[in-house]
């Protein structure tokens, strides 16, 4: 969790300094391009080819917009309003996740969850504060890439059920590079040493952060390692406020405190016999990997 915190916080930094030269399609068609190359190895491990065979392609395509445009909004708000914003909205992402889930994926919807739903949706209230009649476009834009990702989530969850992991990730990154080209081919620069620097981070960033909170999951339980995610918040206000001198007003911080505060009910176990439900669940999904994994 360790690595995940400080890839994440590696990402947010390095997203911003691009910025400031690259647009935000040039940025992701980098990524996910050097994603895809960082991908090979675990589809080699995994089996090769066959381990991508998929008969769910426009679910993929879906997911892989969806992600895409998260993505985009996400980059592009960092330019807008503080780091520890973006972040902090970032995290309403379980709440879009879980009503999707309980309404399309059959899942039950518990009163923790209804209480996470409502901490969270007052949360965001708090910190947007759309009374005062200055609502600034980066807040909505990055309120609109958290949901973004928080249906990504659920369709990722709808598609766990018959799909492997890395042909999950593949497709995700290659339905992007093929969003992006076009776009990326108009607004084209030549990046700088130092962007390109930039550009390469995020990219390892982007894809090994994911591997560490997959291998922080595989030797402690969810409800030790989501709450440690919480650590993001102000371990990037804190970046913001050392690099670019940005301050979390009261209201960002209080708004922030119920988002998380809604997370951390939504982990609470469902009852007796969840943790052996989550053993099965996680034996289903390994025994559907595939046997070179």
């Amino acid at each position: 969790m360790a690595g995940w915190l400080s890839l994440m916080l590696v990402v947010a930094v390095a997203g911003r300094e691009a910025t400031r030269e690259l647009n935000v399609f040039q940025i992701m068609e980098i990524r996910s391009s050097l994603g895809l190359i960082m991908l090979y190895p675990l589809i080699r491990l995994a089996g090769g080819l066959a381990a991508l065979r998929t008969s769910r392609l426009r679910m993929h395509a879906g997911r892989g917009l969806l992600h895409y445009a998260g993505q985009l909004g996400w980059f592009y708000a960092l330019t807008l309003i503080p780091l520890g914003q973006v972040v902090s909205l970032e995290f309403t992402m379980p709440i879009w996740t879980a009503i999707l889930a309980a309404s399309f994926l059959g899942e039950r919807m518990t009163t923790w969850k209804v209480v996470a739903i409502v901490l969270g949706l007052i949360g965001v209230f708090v910190i947007v504060r759309p009374a005062t009649g200055e609502v600034n476009p980066g807040q909505l834009i990055a309120l609109a890439a958290a949901v973004g990702f928080g249906t990504s989530v659920a369709m990722m969850k709808s598609l766990t059920r018959t799909e492997t992991t890395v042909a999950i990730v593949f497709w995700m990154m290659a339905v992007q590079v093929v969003a992006g080209a076009l776009p990326t081919f108009y607004v084209w620069v030549w990046p700088s040493p130092y962007v390109w620097a930039c550009a390469i981070a995020i990219a390892i960033g982007g894809t090994f952060s994911h591997f560490c909170m997959a291998r922080a999951m595989l030797y402690a339980d969810a409800t030790i390692v989501l709450p440690m995610d919480f650590l993001r918040v102000p371990l990037t206000a804190a970046a913001g406020w050392l690099l670019y001198a940005e301050r979390m007003d009261i209201f960002t911080v209080l708004g922030a405190l119920l988002i998380l505060t809604g997370n951390l009910l939504n982990l609470k176990p469902l009852g007796p016999g969840s943790d052996i439900r989550i053993l099965l669940r996680r034996a289903r999904l390994r025994m559907s990997e595939p046997k070179g994994r």
